[in-house]
C-alpha cells in the first residue's frame, strides 16, 4: 500500500515528541483500514479546460467484519466553511456505522451514493433481512479547485468503489493521494498525512491514530515544530501568495475505550494540533474534525439487548490522551506536505504548486536550533 518515495519527518530528524505505532499511521489502531483512489491526468478531458487531479480517500474501522460494528465517535467543528455527512446523528447518537470517506467538494454526492451501494453489497446479510434500517456514511470534503477541474465533477461511483476495494491495514500513501491528491498546504502542495501516538493507560498501551486531508493555511503562517519557516520561505510566486482558501479533515482512531462526550472532547483537541502549524483556522476554511473509538463493539441497535456493558476510562487521566491527539495531528501535516508532489504548471493550469523542499526545510530549522 506505501508507495512512500520521501523521507517522512521523523526520517529527516525532525523533533516531534511521543512515542508512535509501527506504522506511525493511522493504521496502528488494530481493525482500521485505509484505501485511496487516485486520480491524476495532465490534460484536460475532452471538452474540459482544465486538468483532474483528486480522488477518494475510505477509512474502515473494523475492517475485517462481515457485518457492520457502530463504532463511539464525536465531532467538532472548528470552522463551518466544509461538510462532513453524517454528523448530526454523531452528536445525537454518538455512533455511526461503515467507512469514513474524504474527497473534493462537488464530490460528496456521488461519494455519498456510491458508499451506501458498496455498503448494501458489504453487509448484504444485514440489509436484505426486511428490517427498517438505514444507512448514512460519513463523507468529508477540501476544495481542490485550484489545480483540477472540480466543475467537471471528475469523480464516479467507480472511483469510490476503487477506493473501497484498496482498502488495507499496514504502511499509509502520504502525499498527492486520495482525497488529498490536488490539496495546497500553507501555499505548498499538502494532501494526505498520517501518524500516531502510543500512550499508557491503565496499565497498558493504547494507540491514537491521525489521517489528515491538508489543504489549508498561508505561506507566512507556516510553523514547523515551533519554528516560523514560512517567514523565511517567501518566494514570491503565485503558490506562495496563496489566500486561505481551503479545509482540513482531521480523523483521530483509537482503541481506548472513551465515550462519545470524550471523542467529542478529544476530536476538539485536533485544532490545537494543527494551530501548531500556525493556522488562526481562515476565515475561508473548513476544519472539521472527527474521533471514533474501536473499543467496546456492540451489535446494532435492534438487535442489542436493553442494557449494554462498557468499558470507559476516568476523564481525569486522559491529559495524556489529548497531548497524543495534538501532536499526532501536527505531525500527519508535516508528512503530508513531505510526501507531496509538485503539481501544475502544465499549459492547462492556472499555477504550479511545488511541494516543499526538504534541503529548504531544514535549512531554517538549523538556524532555530532544531
Amino acid at each position: 500500500m506505501n508507495e512512500k518515495t520521501k523521507p517522512r519527518a521523523r526520517e529527516l530528524g525532525l523533533p516531534f515528541s511521543g512515542r508512535t505505532g509501527p506504522f506511525n499511521a493511522i493504521t496502528d489502531v488494530e481493525g482500521v483500514a485505509v484505501g485511496f483512489r487516485t486520480i491524476r491526468e495532465e490534460v484536460p478531458r475532452p471538452g474540459r479546460k482544465l486538468p483532474v487531479r483528486t480522488g477518494v480517500t475510505a477509512i474502515l474501522p473494523h475492517s475485517g467484519s462481515q457485518t457492520p460494528v457502530p463504532v463511539y465517535a464525536g465531532v467538532h467543528r472548528f470552522n463551518g466553511n466544509g461538510e462532513m455527512t453524517g454528523t448530526h446523528w454523531i452528536e445525537d447518537g454518538g455512533t455511526f456505522l461503515g467507512p469514513v470517506m474524504i474527497t473534493n467538494t462537488h464530490g460528496v454526492g456521488i461519494t455519498h451514493h456510491a458508499t451506501i451501494r458498496w455498503m448494501l453489497e458489504r453487509y448484504a446479510s444485514t440489509y436484505e433481512v426486511g428490517d427498517f434500517l438505514w444507512l448514512m456514511p460519513v463523507v468529508a470534503e477540501t476544495y481542490d479547485g485550484a489545480l483540477s477541474d472540480i466543475n467537471g465533477l471528475p469523480v464516479t461511483e467507480a472511483d469510490v468503489r476503487a477506493a473501497l476495494d484498496d482498502l488495507s491495514p499496514g504502511p499509509v500513501r502520504e502525499g498527492n493521494c486520495g482525497g488529498g491528491t490536488g490539496m495546497i498546504t500553507y501555499g505548498f502542495k499538502g494532501g494526505t498525512g498520517t501518524a500516531s501516538r502510543v500512550v499508557s493507560f491503565g496499565g497498558r498501551d493504547y494507540t491514537v491514530g491521525t489521517l489528515v486531508q491538508a489543504n489549508h493555511g498561508q505561506r507566512d503562517w507556516l510553523t514547523v515544530c515551533g519554528v516560523p519557516v514560512g517567514r523565511h520561505l517567501q518566494d514570491n510566486t503565485p503558490q506562495s501568495q496563496l489566500k486561505e482558501r481551503g479545509s482540513i479533515i482531521v480523523v483521530i482512531a483509537t482503541d481506548l475505550p472513551v465515550a462519545p462526550h470524550q471523542l467529542k472532547r478529544l476530536a476538539r483537541r485536533a485544532a490545537i494540533g494543527i494551530g501548531r502549524g500556525g493556522t488562526p483556522g481562515g476565515n475561508n476554511s473548513g476544519d472539521i474534525f472527527l474521533a471514533f473509538s474501536t473499543a467496546n463493539p456492540q451489535p446494532m441497535a435492534h438487535h442489542a439487548p436493553a442494557m449494554l456493558d462498557l468499558a470507559i476510562v476516568n476523564d481525569e487521566q486522559l491529559d495524556p490522551v489529548y497531548m497524543a491527539a495534538v501532536d499526532s495531528v501536527e505531525e500527519a501535516v508535516v508528512n503530508a506536505m513531505l510526501a507531496a508532489e509538485d503539481a501544475g504548471g502544465t499549459p492547462y493550469d492556472r499555477l504550479r504548486v511545488d511541494a516543499i523542499r526538504h534541503d529548504d526545510l531544514m535549512a531554517v530549522m538549523r538556524q532555530y536550533g532544531r
